[in-house]
């Protein structure tokens, strides 16, 4: 048996056992994937092992994060048509069927992510064992970027576990942890990390039979089951999303209904699927916006001093989940109110929130010592950001400042959660202006992944790249933007939501408005949202836009804040809610209904966007579409405003609202930002 074995991504180790370890550990990269030039390398490298045959392989990651993410997404965007994808994805087949072919036991040693590409590349393999810990998932997330399994995944996971259970994992795109994968039948063994060797050596030396589903779970896969199944999943699919939007999970189904009962046509079969989705525009677009998180996930990587203790002040939804969400990633927090009567609320909902999360009763007693009620502010003084979450009203604020900022240790953040009032304006009492910096999360905290971080004329560098820092430190996406009323997110919404309440004072039924929105591929109608974020919270940031912007405030929306009706929170808004559940969207409408809904809601938005890329309030187009697809939601399938314009075509655009302002008014008049528009167009 020859030795060692070096390749620039992978490195093949012979041990005294004969066992193979082939390590991979992607060259210039923080992470695995499966770029051309890694399968072309892996592919030499069976080669040899196929010639030399060794007792076993064990395929291992040199990398602490995880195990492989799955395929080099960038190359995606190099791809020219149908014919190109599907030659690249052969190659990538015939490396995994030579995985699979081998003539010894292959062990897959999974710890961290083990996602797409990278749990195909597992499953073509006899056994898995993955390490027991939080961090290890394991996953099928094609859908997320308009594609599903092309490497064979669709048919080994189906032989595995069954097709129900493999195409519940593979429509969703949804990740589990080890243990999850061990009970659905994916999985060998799940040892805590000091094992995971001896686990893959004992599998490789007593090479037991490898799973199959069993009979009742193949059922599904027969000729007679499965058109039945598939029709059941296609429907109850198509009531959460369109397949004109997000065709791939309908792709998946159909090509299961097709082959799902052959396993190698089932194999041959996903790579012309996947190469028709790959350079369709809904892929194209959902890989766009995957390069657009990842460059805001580059944003503060590096801090100049460790975070450990954040301090909030205001224990009301916002700040109380902030701190929730803050102690979820390990810090320690100091919750401030008050009084004590004013926290024991958020302090109840973080139990729950970490009763449901965590699940283990020593991790949610752990999360509980990290949160601190603090009613007189103790942790001020310690906290290396604190964080105001107070009721949006400037005064209040400044007068909560003067208190605060004496008692800030040196190099402390403080940070505001404001929505919508500059901060030129907050920072005017302050000593150090340049401490002060925005970080405007949304609603609800835990879901939402994106934080605006708000710089001022006085921010300091050193404050924004901290806050930056911080942003990333609690998992969330940071996003610069300049103090501007309403910032972008704000801003560009708070036309959308008012044109909304226009056309219910216009008779309009709310459902009727909500549906038009989703029919754009909105996740959530407007008035629904408006609803769920709380109509005084719409009203006030509405009215702050309003001065600063000539907004004008339907008078519908203060009349709804007056009577009480708050939306979600207070069960009546725009619909009426019981149990936190919409039942009602108004009566029928008494005349026909405008055949413009939806540009009236949509233009807006597009006509705001343009506005906050004339005045500078982000950087550039990109940063503008990925805060509002991840700040709102906004079409992803689409690729964000920016990019809508750029295909739609930015002269139609304006023509369709030059149209609208004849008809509805000078609020759908063009922004002047077009024209310079449609000249770098």
């Amino acid at each position: 048996m020859r030795g060692d074995h070096a390749y620039q991504h992978w490195r093949l180790k012979v041990d005294t056992d004969a066992i193979a370890w082939l390590y991979l550990d992607k060259q210039g990269a923080g992470v695995n994937v499966l770029s051309g030039a890694v399968l072309e390398e892996f592919d030499k490298a069976l080669e040899w092992l196929a010639k030399d045959r060794p007792g076993g392989l064990v395929i291992v990651s040199g990398k602490a994060n995880g195990f492989i993410a799955g395929a080099d997404i960038t190359e995606f965007t190099e791809l020219k048509d149908a014919a190109q994808a599907l030659c690249l994805i052969r190659q990538g087949q015939a490396v995994f069927d030579r995985l699979e072919a081998l003539p010894f036991p292959i062990v897959a040693q999974i710890h961290g992510f083990c996602l797409g590409g990278g749990l195909e590349l597992a499953l073509a393999c006899r056994y898995r064992v993955a390490r027991d810990d939080g961090d290890t998932r394991l996953g099928l997330p094609e859908v997320r970027v308009g594609i599903h399994p092309g490497f064979g995944g669709t048919a080994r996971l189906s032989r595995l576990i069954g097709a129900t259970a493999a195409l519940d994992l593979m429509v969703s795109g949804r990740t589990v942890s080890a243990r999850r994968a061990r009970a659905l039948g994916f999985v060998n063994a799940v040892v805590p990390e000091r094992y995971l060797s001896d686990a893959s050596r004992r599998l490789i030396h007593e090479a037991p039979r490898s799973g199959r589903a069993p009979l009742a779970k193949r059922l599904a896969s027969t000729a007679c089951v499965r058109p039945l199944l598939a029709k059941y999943l296609a429907a109850k699919l198509a009531r959460r999303v369109s397949p004109s939007h997000y065709p791939a999970p309908f792709a998946l189904i159909e090509l299961f209904r097709r082959y799902g009962g052959e396993y190698r046509r089932m194999l041959s079969e996903e790579g012309p699927s996947v190469a028709r989705l790959i350079t369709g525009s809904t892929a194209r677009n959902l890989v766009r916006v995957f390069l657009l998180k990842e460059r805001l996930k580059s944003l503060g990587r590096a801090a100049s001093a460790p975070i450990q203790y954040v301090h909030v002040i205001g224990a009301g939804v916002m700040g109380g989940d902030i701190a929730t969400w803050c102690v979820q990633r390990g810090l320690t927090v100091t919750l401030q109110d008050r009084g004590p009567e004013w926290i024991a609320p958020a302090v109840a909902r973080a139990h729950r929130y970490f009763q449901r999360e965590l699940k283990d009763r020593r991790l949610v007693q752990a999360a509980m010592d990290r949160l601190v009620p603090d009613h007189v502010g103790a942790g001020v003084a310690q906290a290396d950001v604190v964080i105001e979450a107070i009721s949006e009203d400037l005064k209040a604020k400044q007068a909560l400042y003067q208190v605060v900022e004496p008692r800030l240790k040196r190099h402390a953040v403080l940070a505001t959660n404001t929505s919508s009032i500059p901060l030129e304006r907050l920072s005017r009492r302050l000593k150090k202006p340049s401490r002060l910096v925005g970080l405007h999360f949304f609603n609800p905290v835990a879901k939402m992944q994106l934080v605006e971080v708000v710089a001022g004329h006085s921010t300091g560098v050193a404050v924004l790249e901290y806050a930056t820092a911080f942003c990333r430190r609690i998992d969330r996406l940071p996003l610069p933007v300049a103090s501007a009323p309403g910032f972008l997110v704000n801003r560009i919404l708070m036309p959308y939501l008012l044109e909304a309440v226009v056309l219910v004072s216009e008779g309009v039924p709310v459902a009727t408005i909500d549906q038009a929105a989703k029919d754009f591929g909105m996740p959530m109608g407007p008035l629904e949202l408006a609803d769920s974020v709380g109509l005084d919270i719409c009203l006030s940031v509405a009215q702050v836009l309003g001065s600063r912007l000539a907004v004008e405030v339907p008078a519908l929306l203060r009349e709804k804040v007056k009577a009480g009706h708050l939306g979600r929170k207070a069960d009546r808004g725009f619909y009426t809610y019981r149990k936190g559940k919409p039942i009602g969207a108004g009566s029928r409408p008494e005349k026909p209904l405008p055949d413009d809904i939806q540009e009236r809601l949509i233009l807006p938005m597009l006509n705001e966007s343009v506005a906050c890329l004339r005045e500078g309030v982000v950087e550039d187009r990109d940063l503008l579409d990925a805060g509002m697809i991840f700040g709102t939601g906004f079409a992803p399938f689409r690729g964000g405003p920016m990019h809508y314009i750029g295909e739609t075509g930015g002269e139609r655009v304006r023509s369709q609202l030059q149209r609208l302002a004849q008809i509805h008014g000078a609020r759908f008049s063009p922004d002047k930002g077009w024209a310079g528009f449609a000249a770098s167009n």
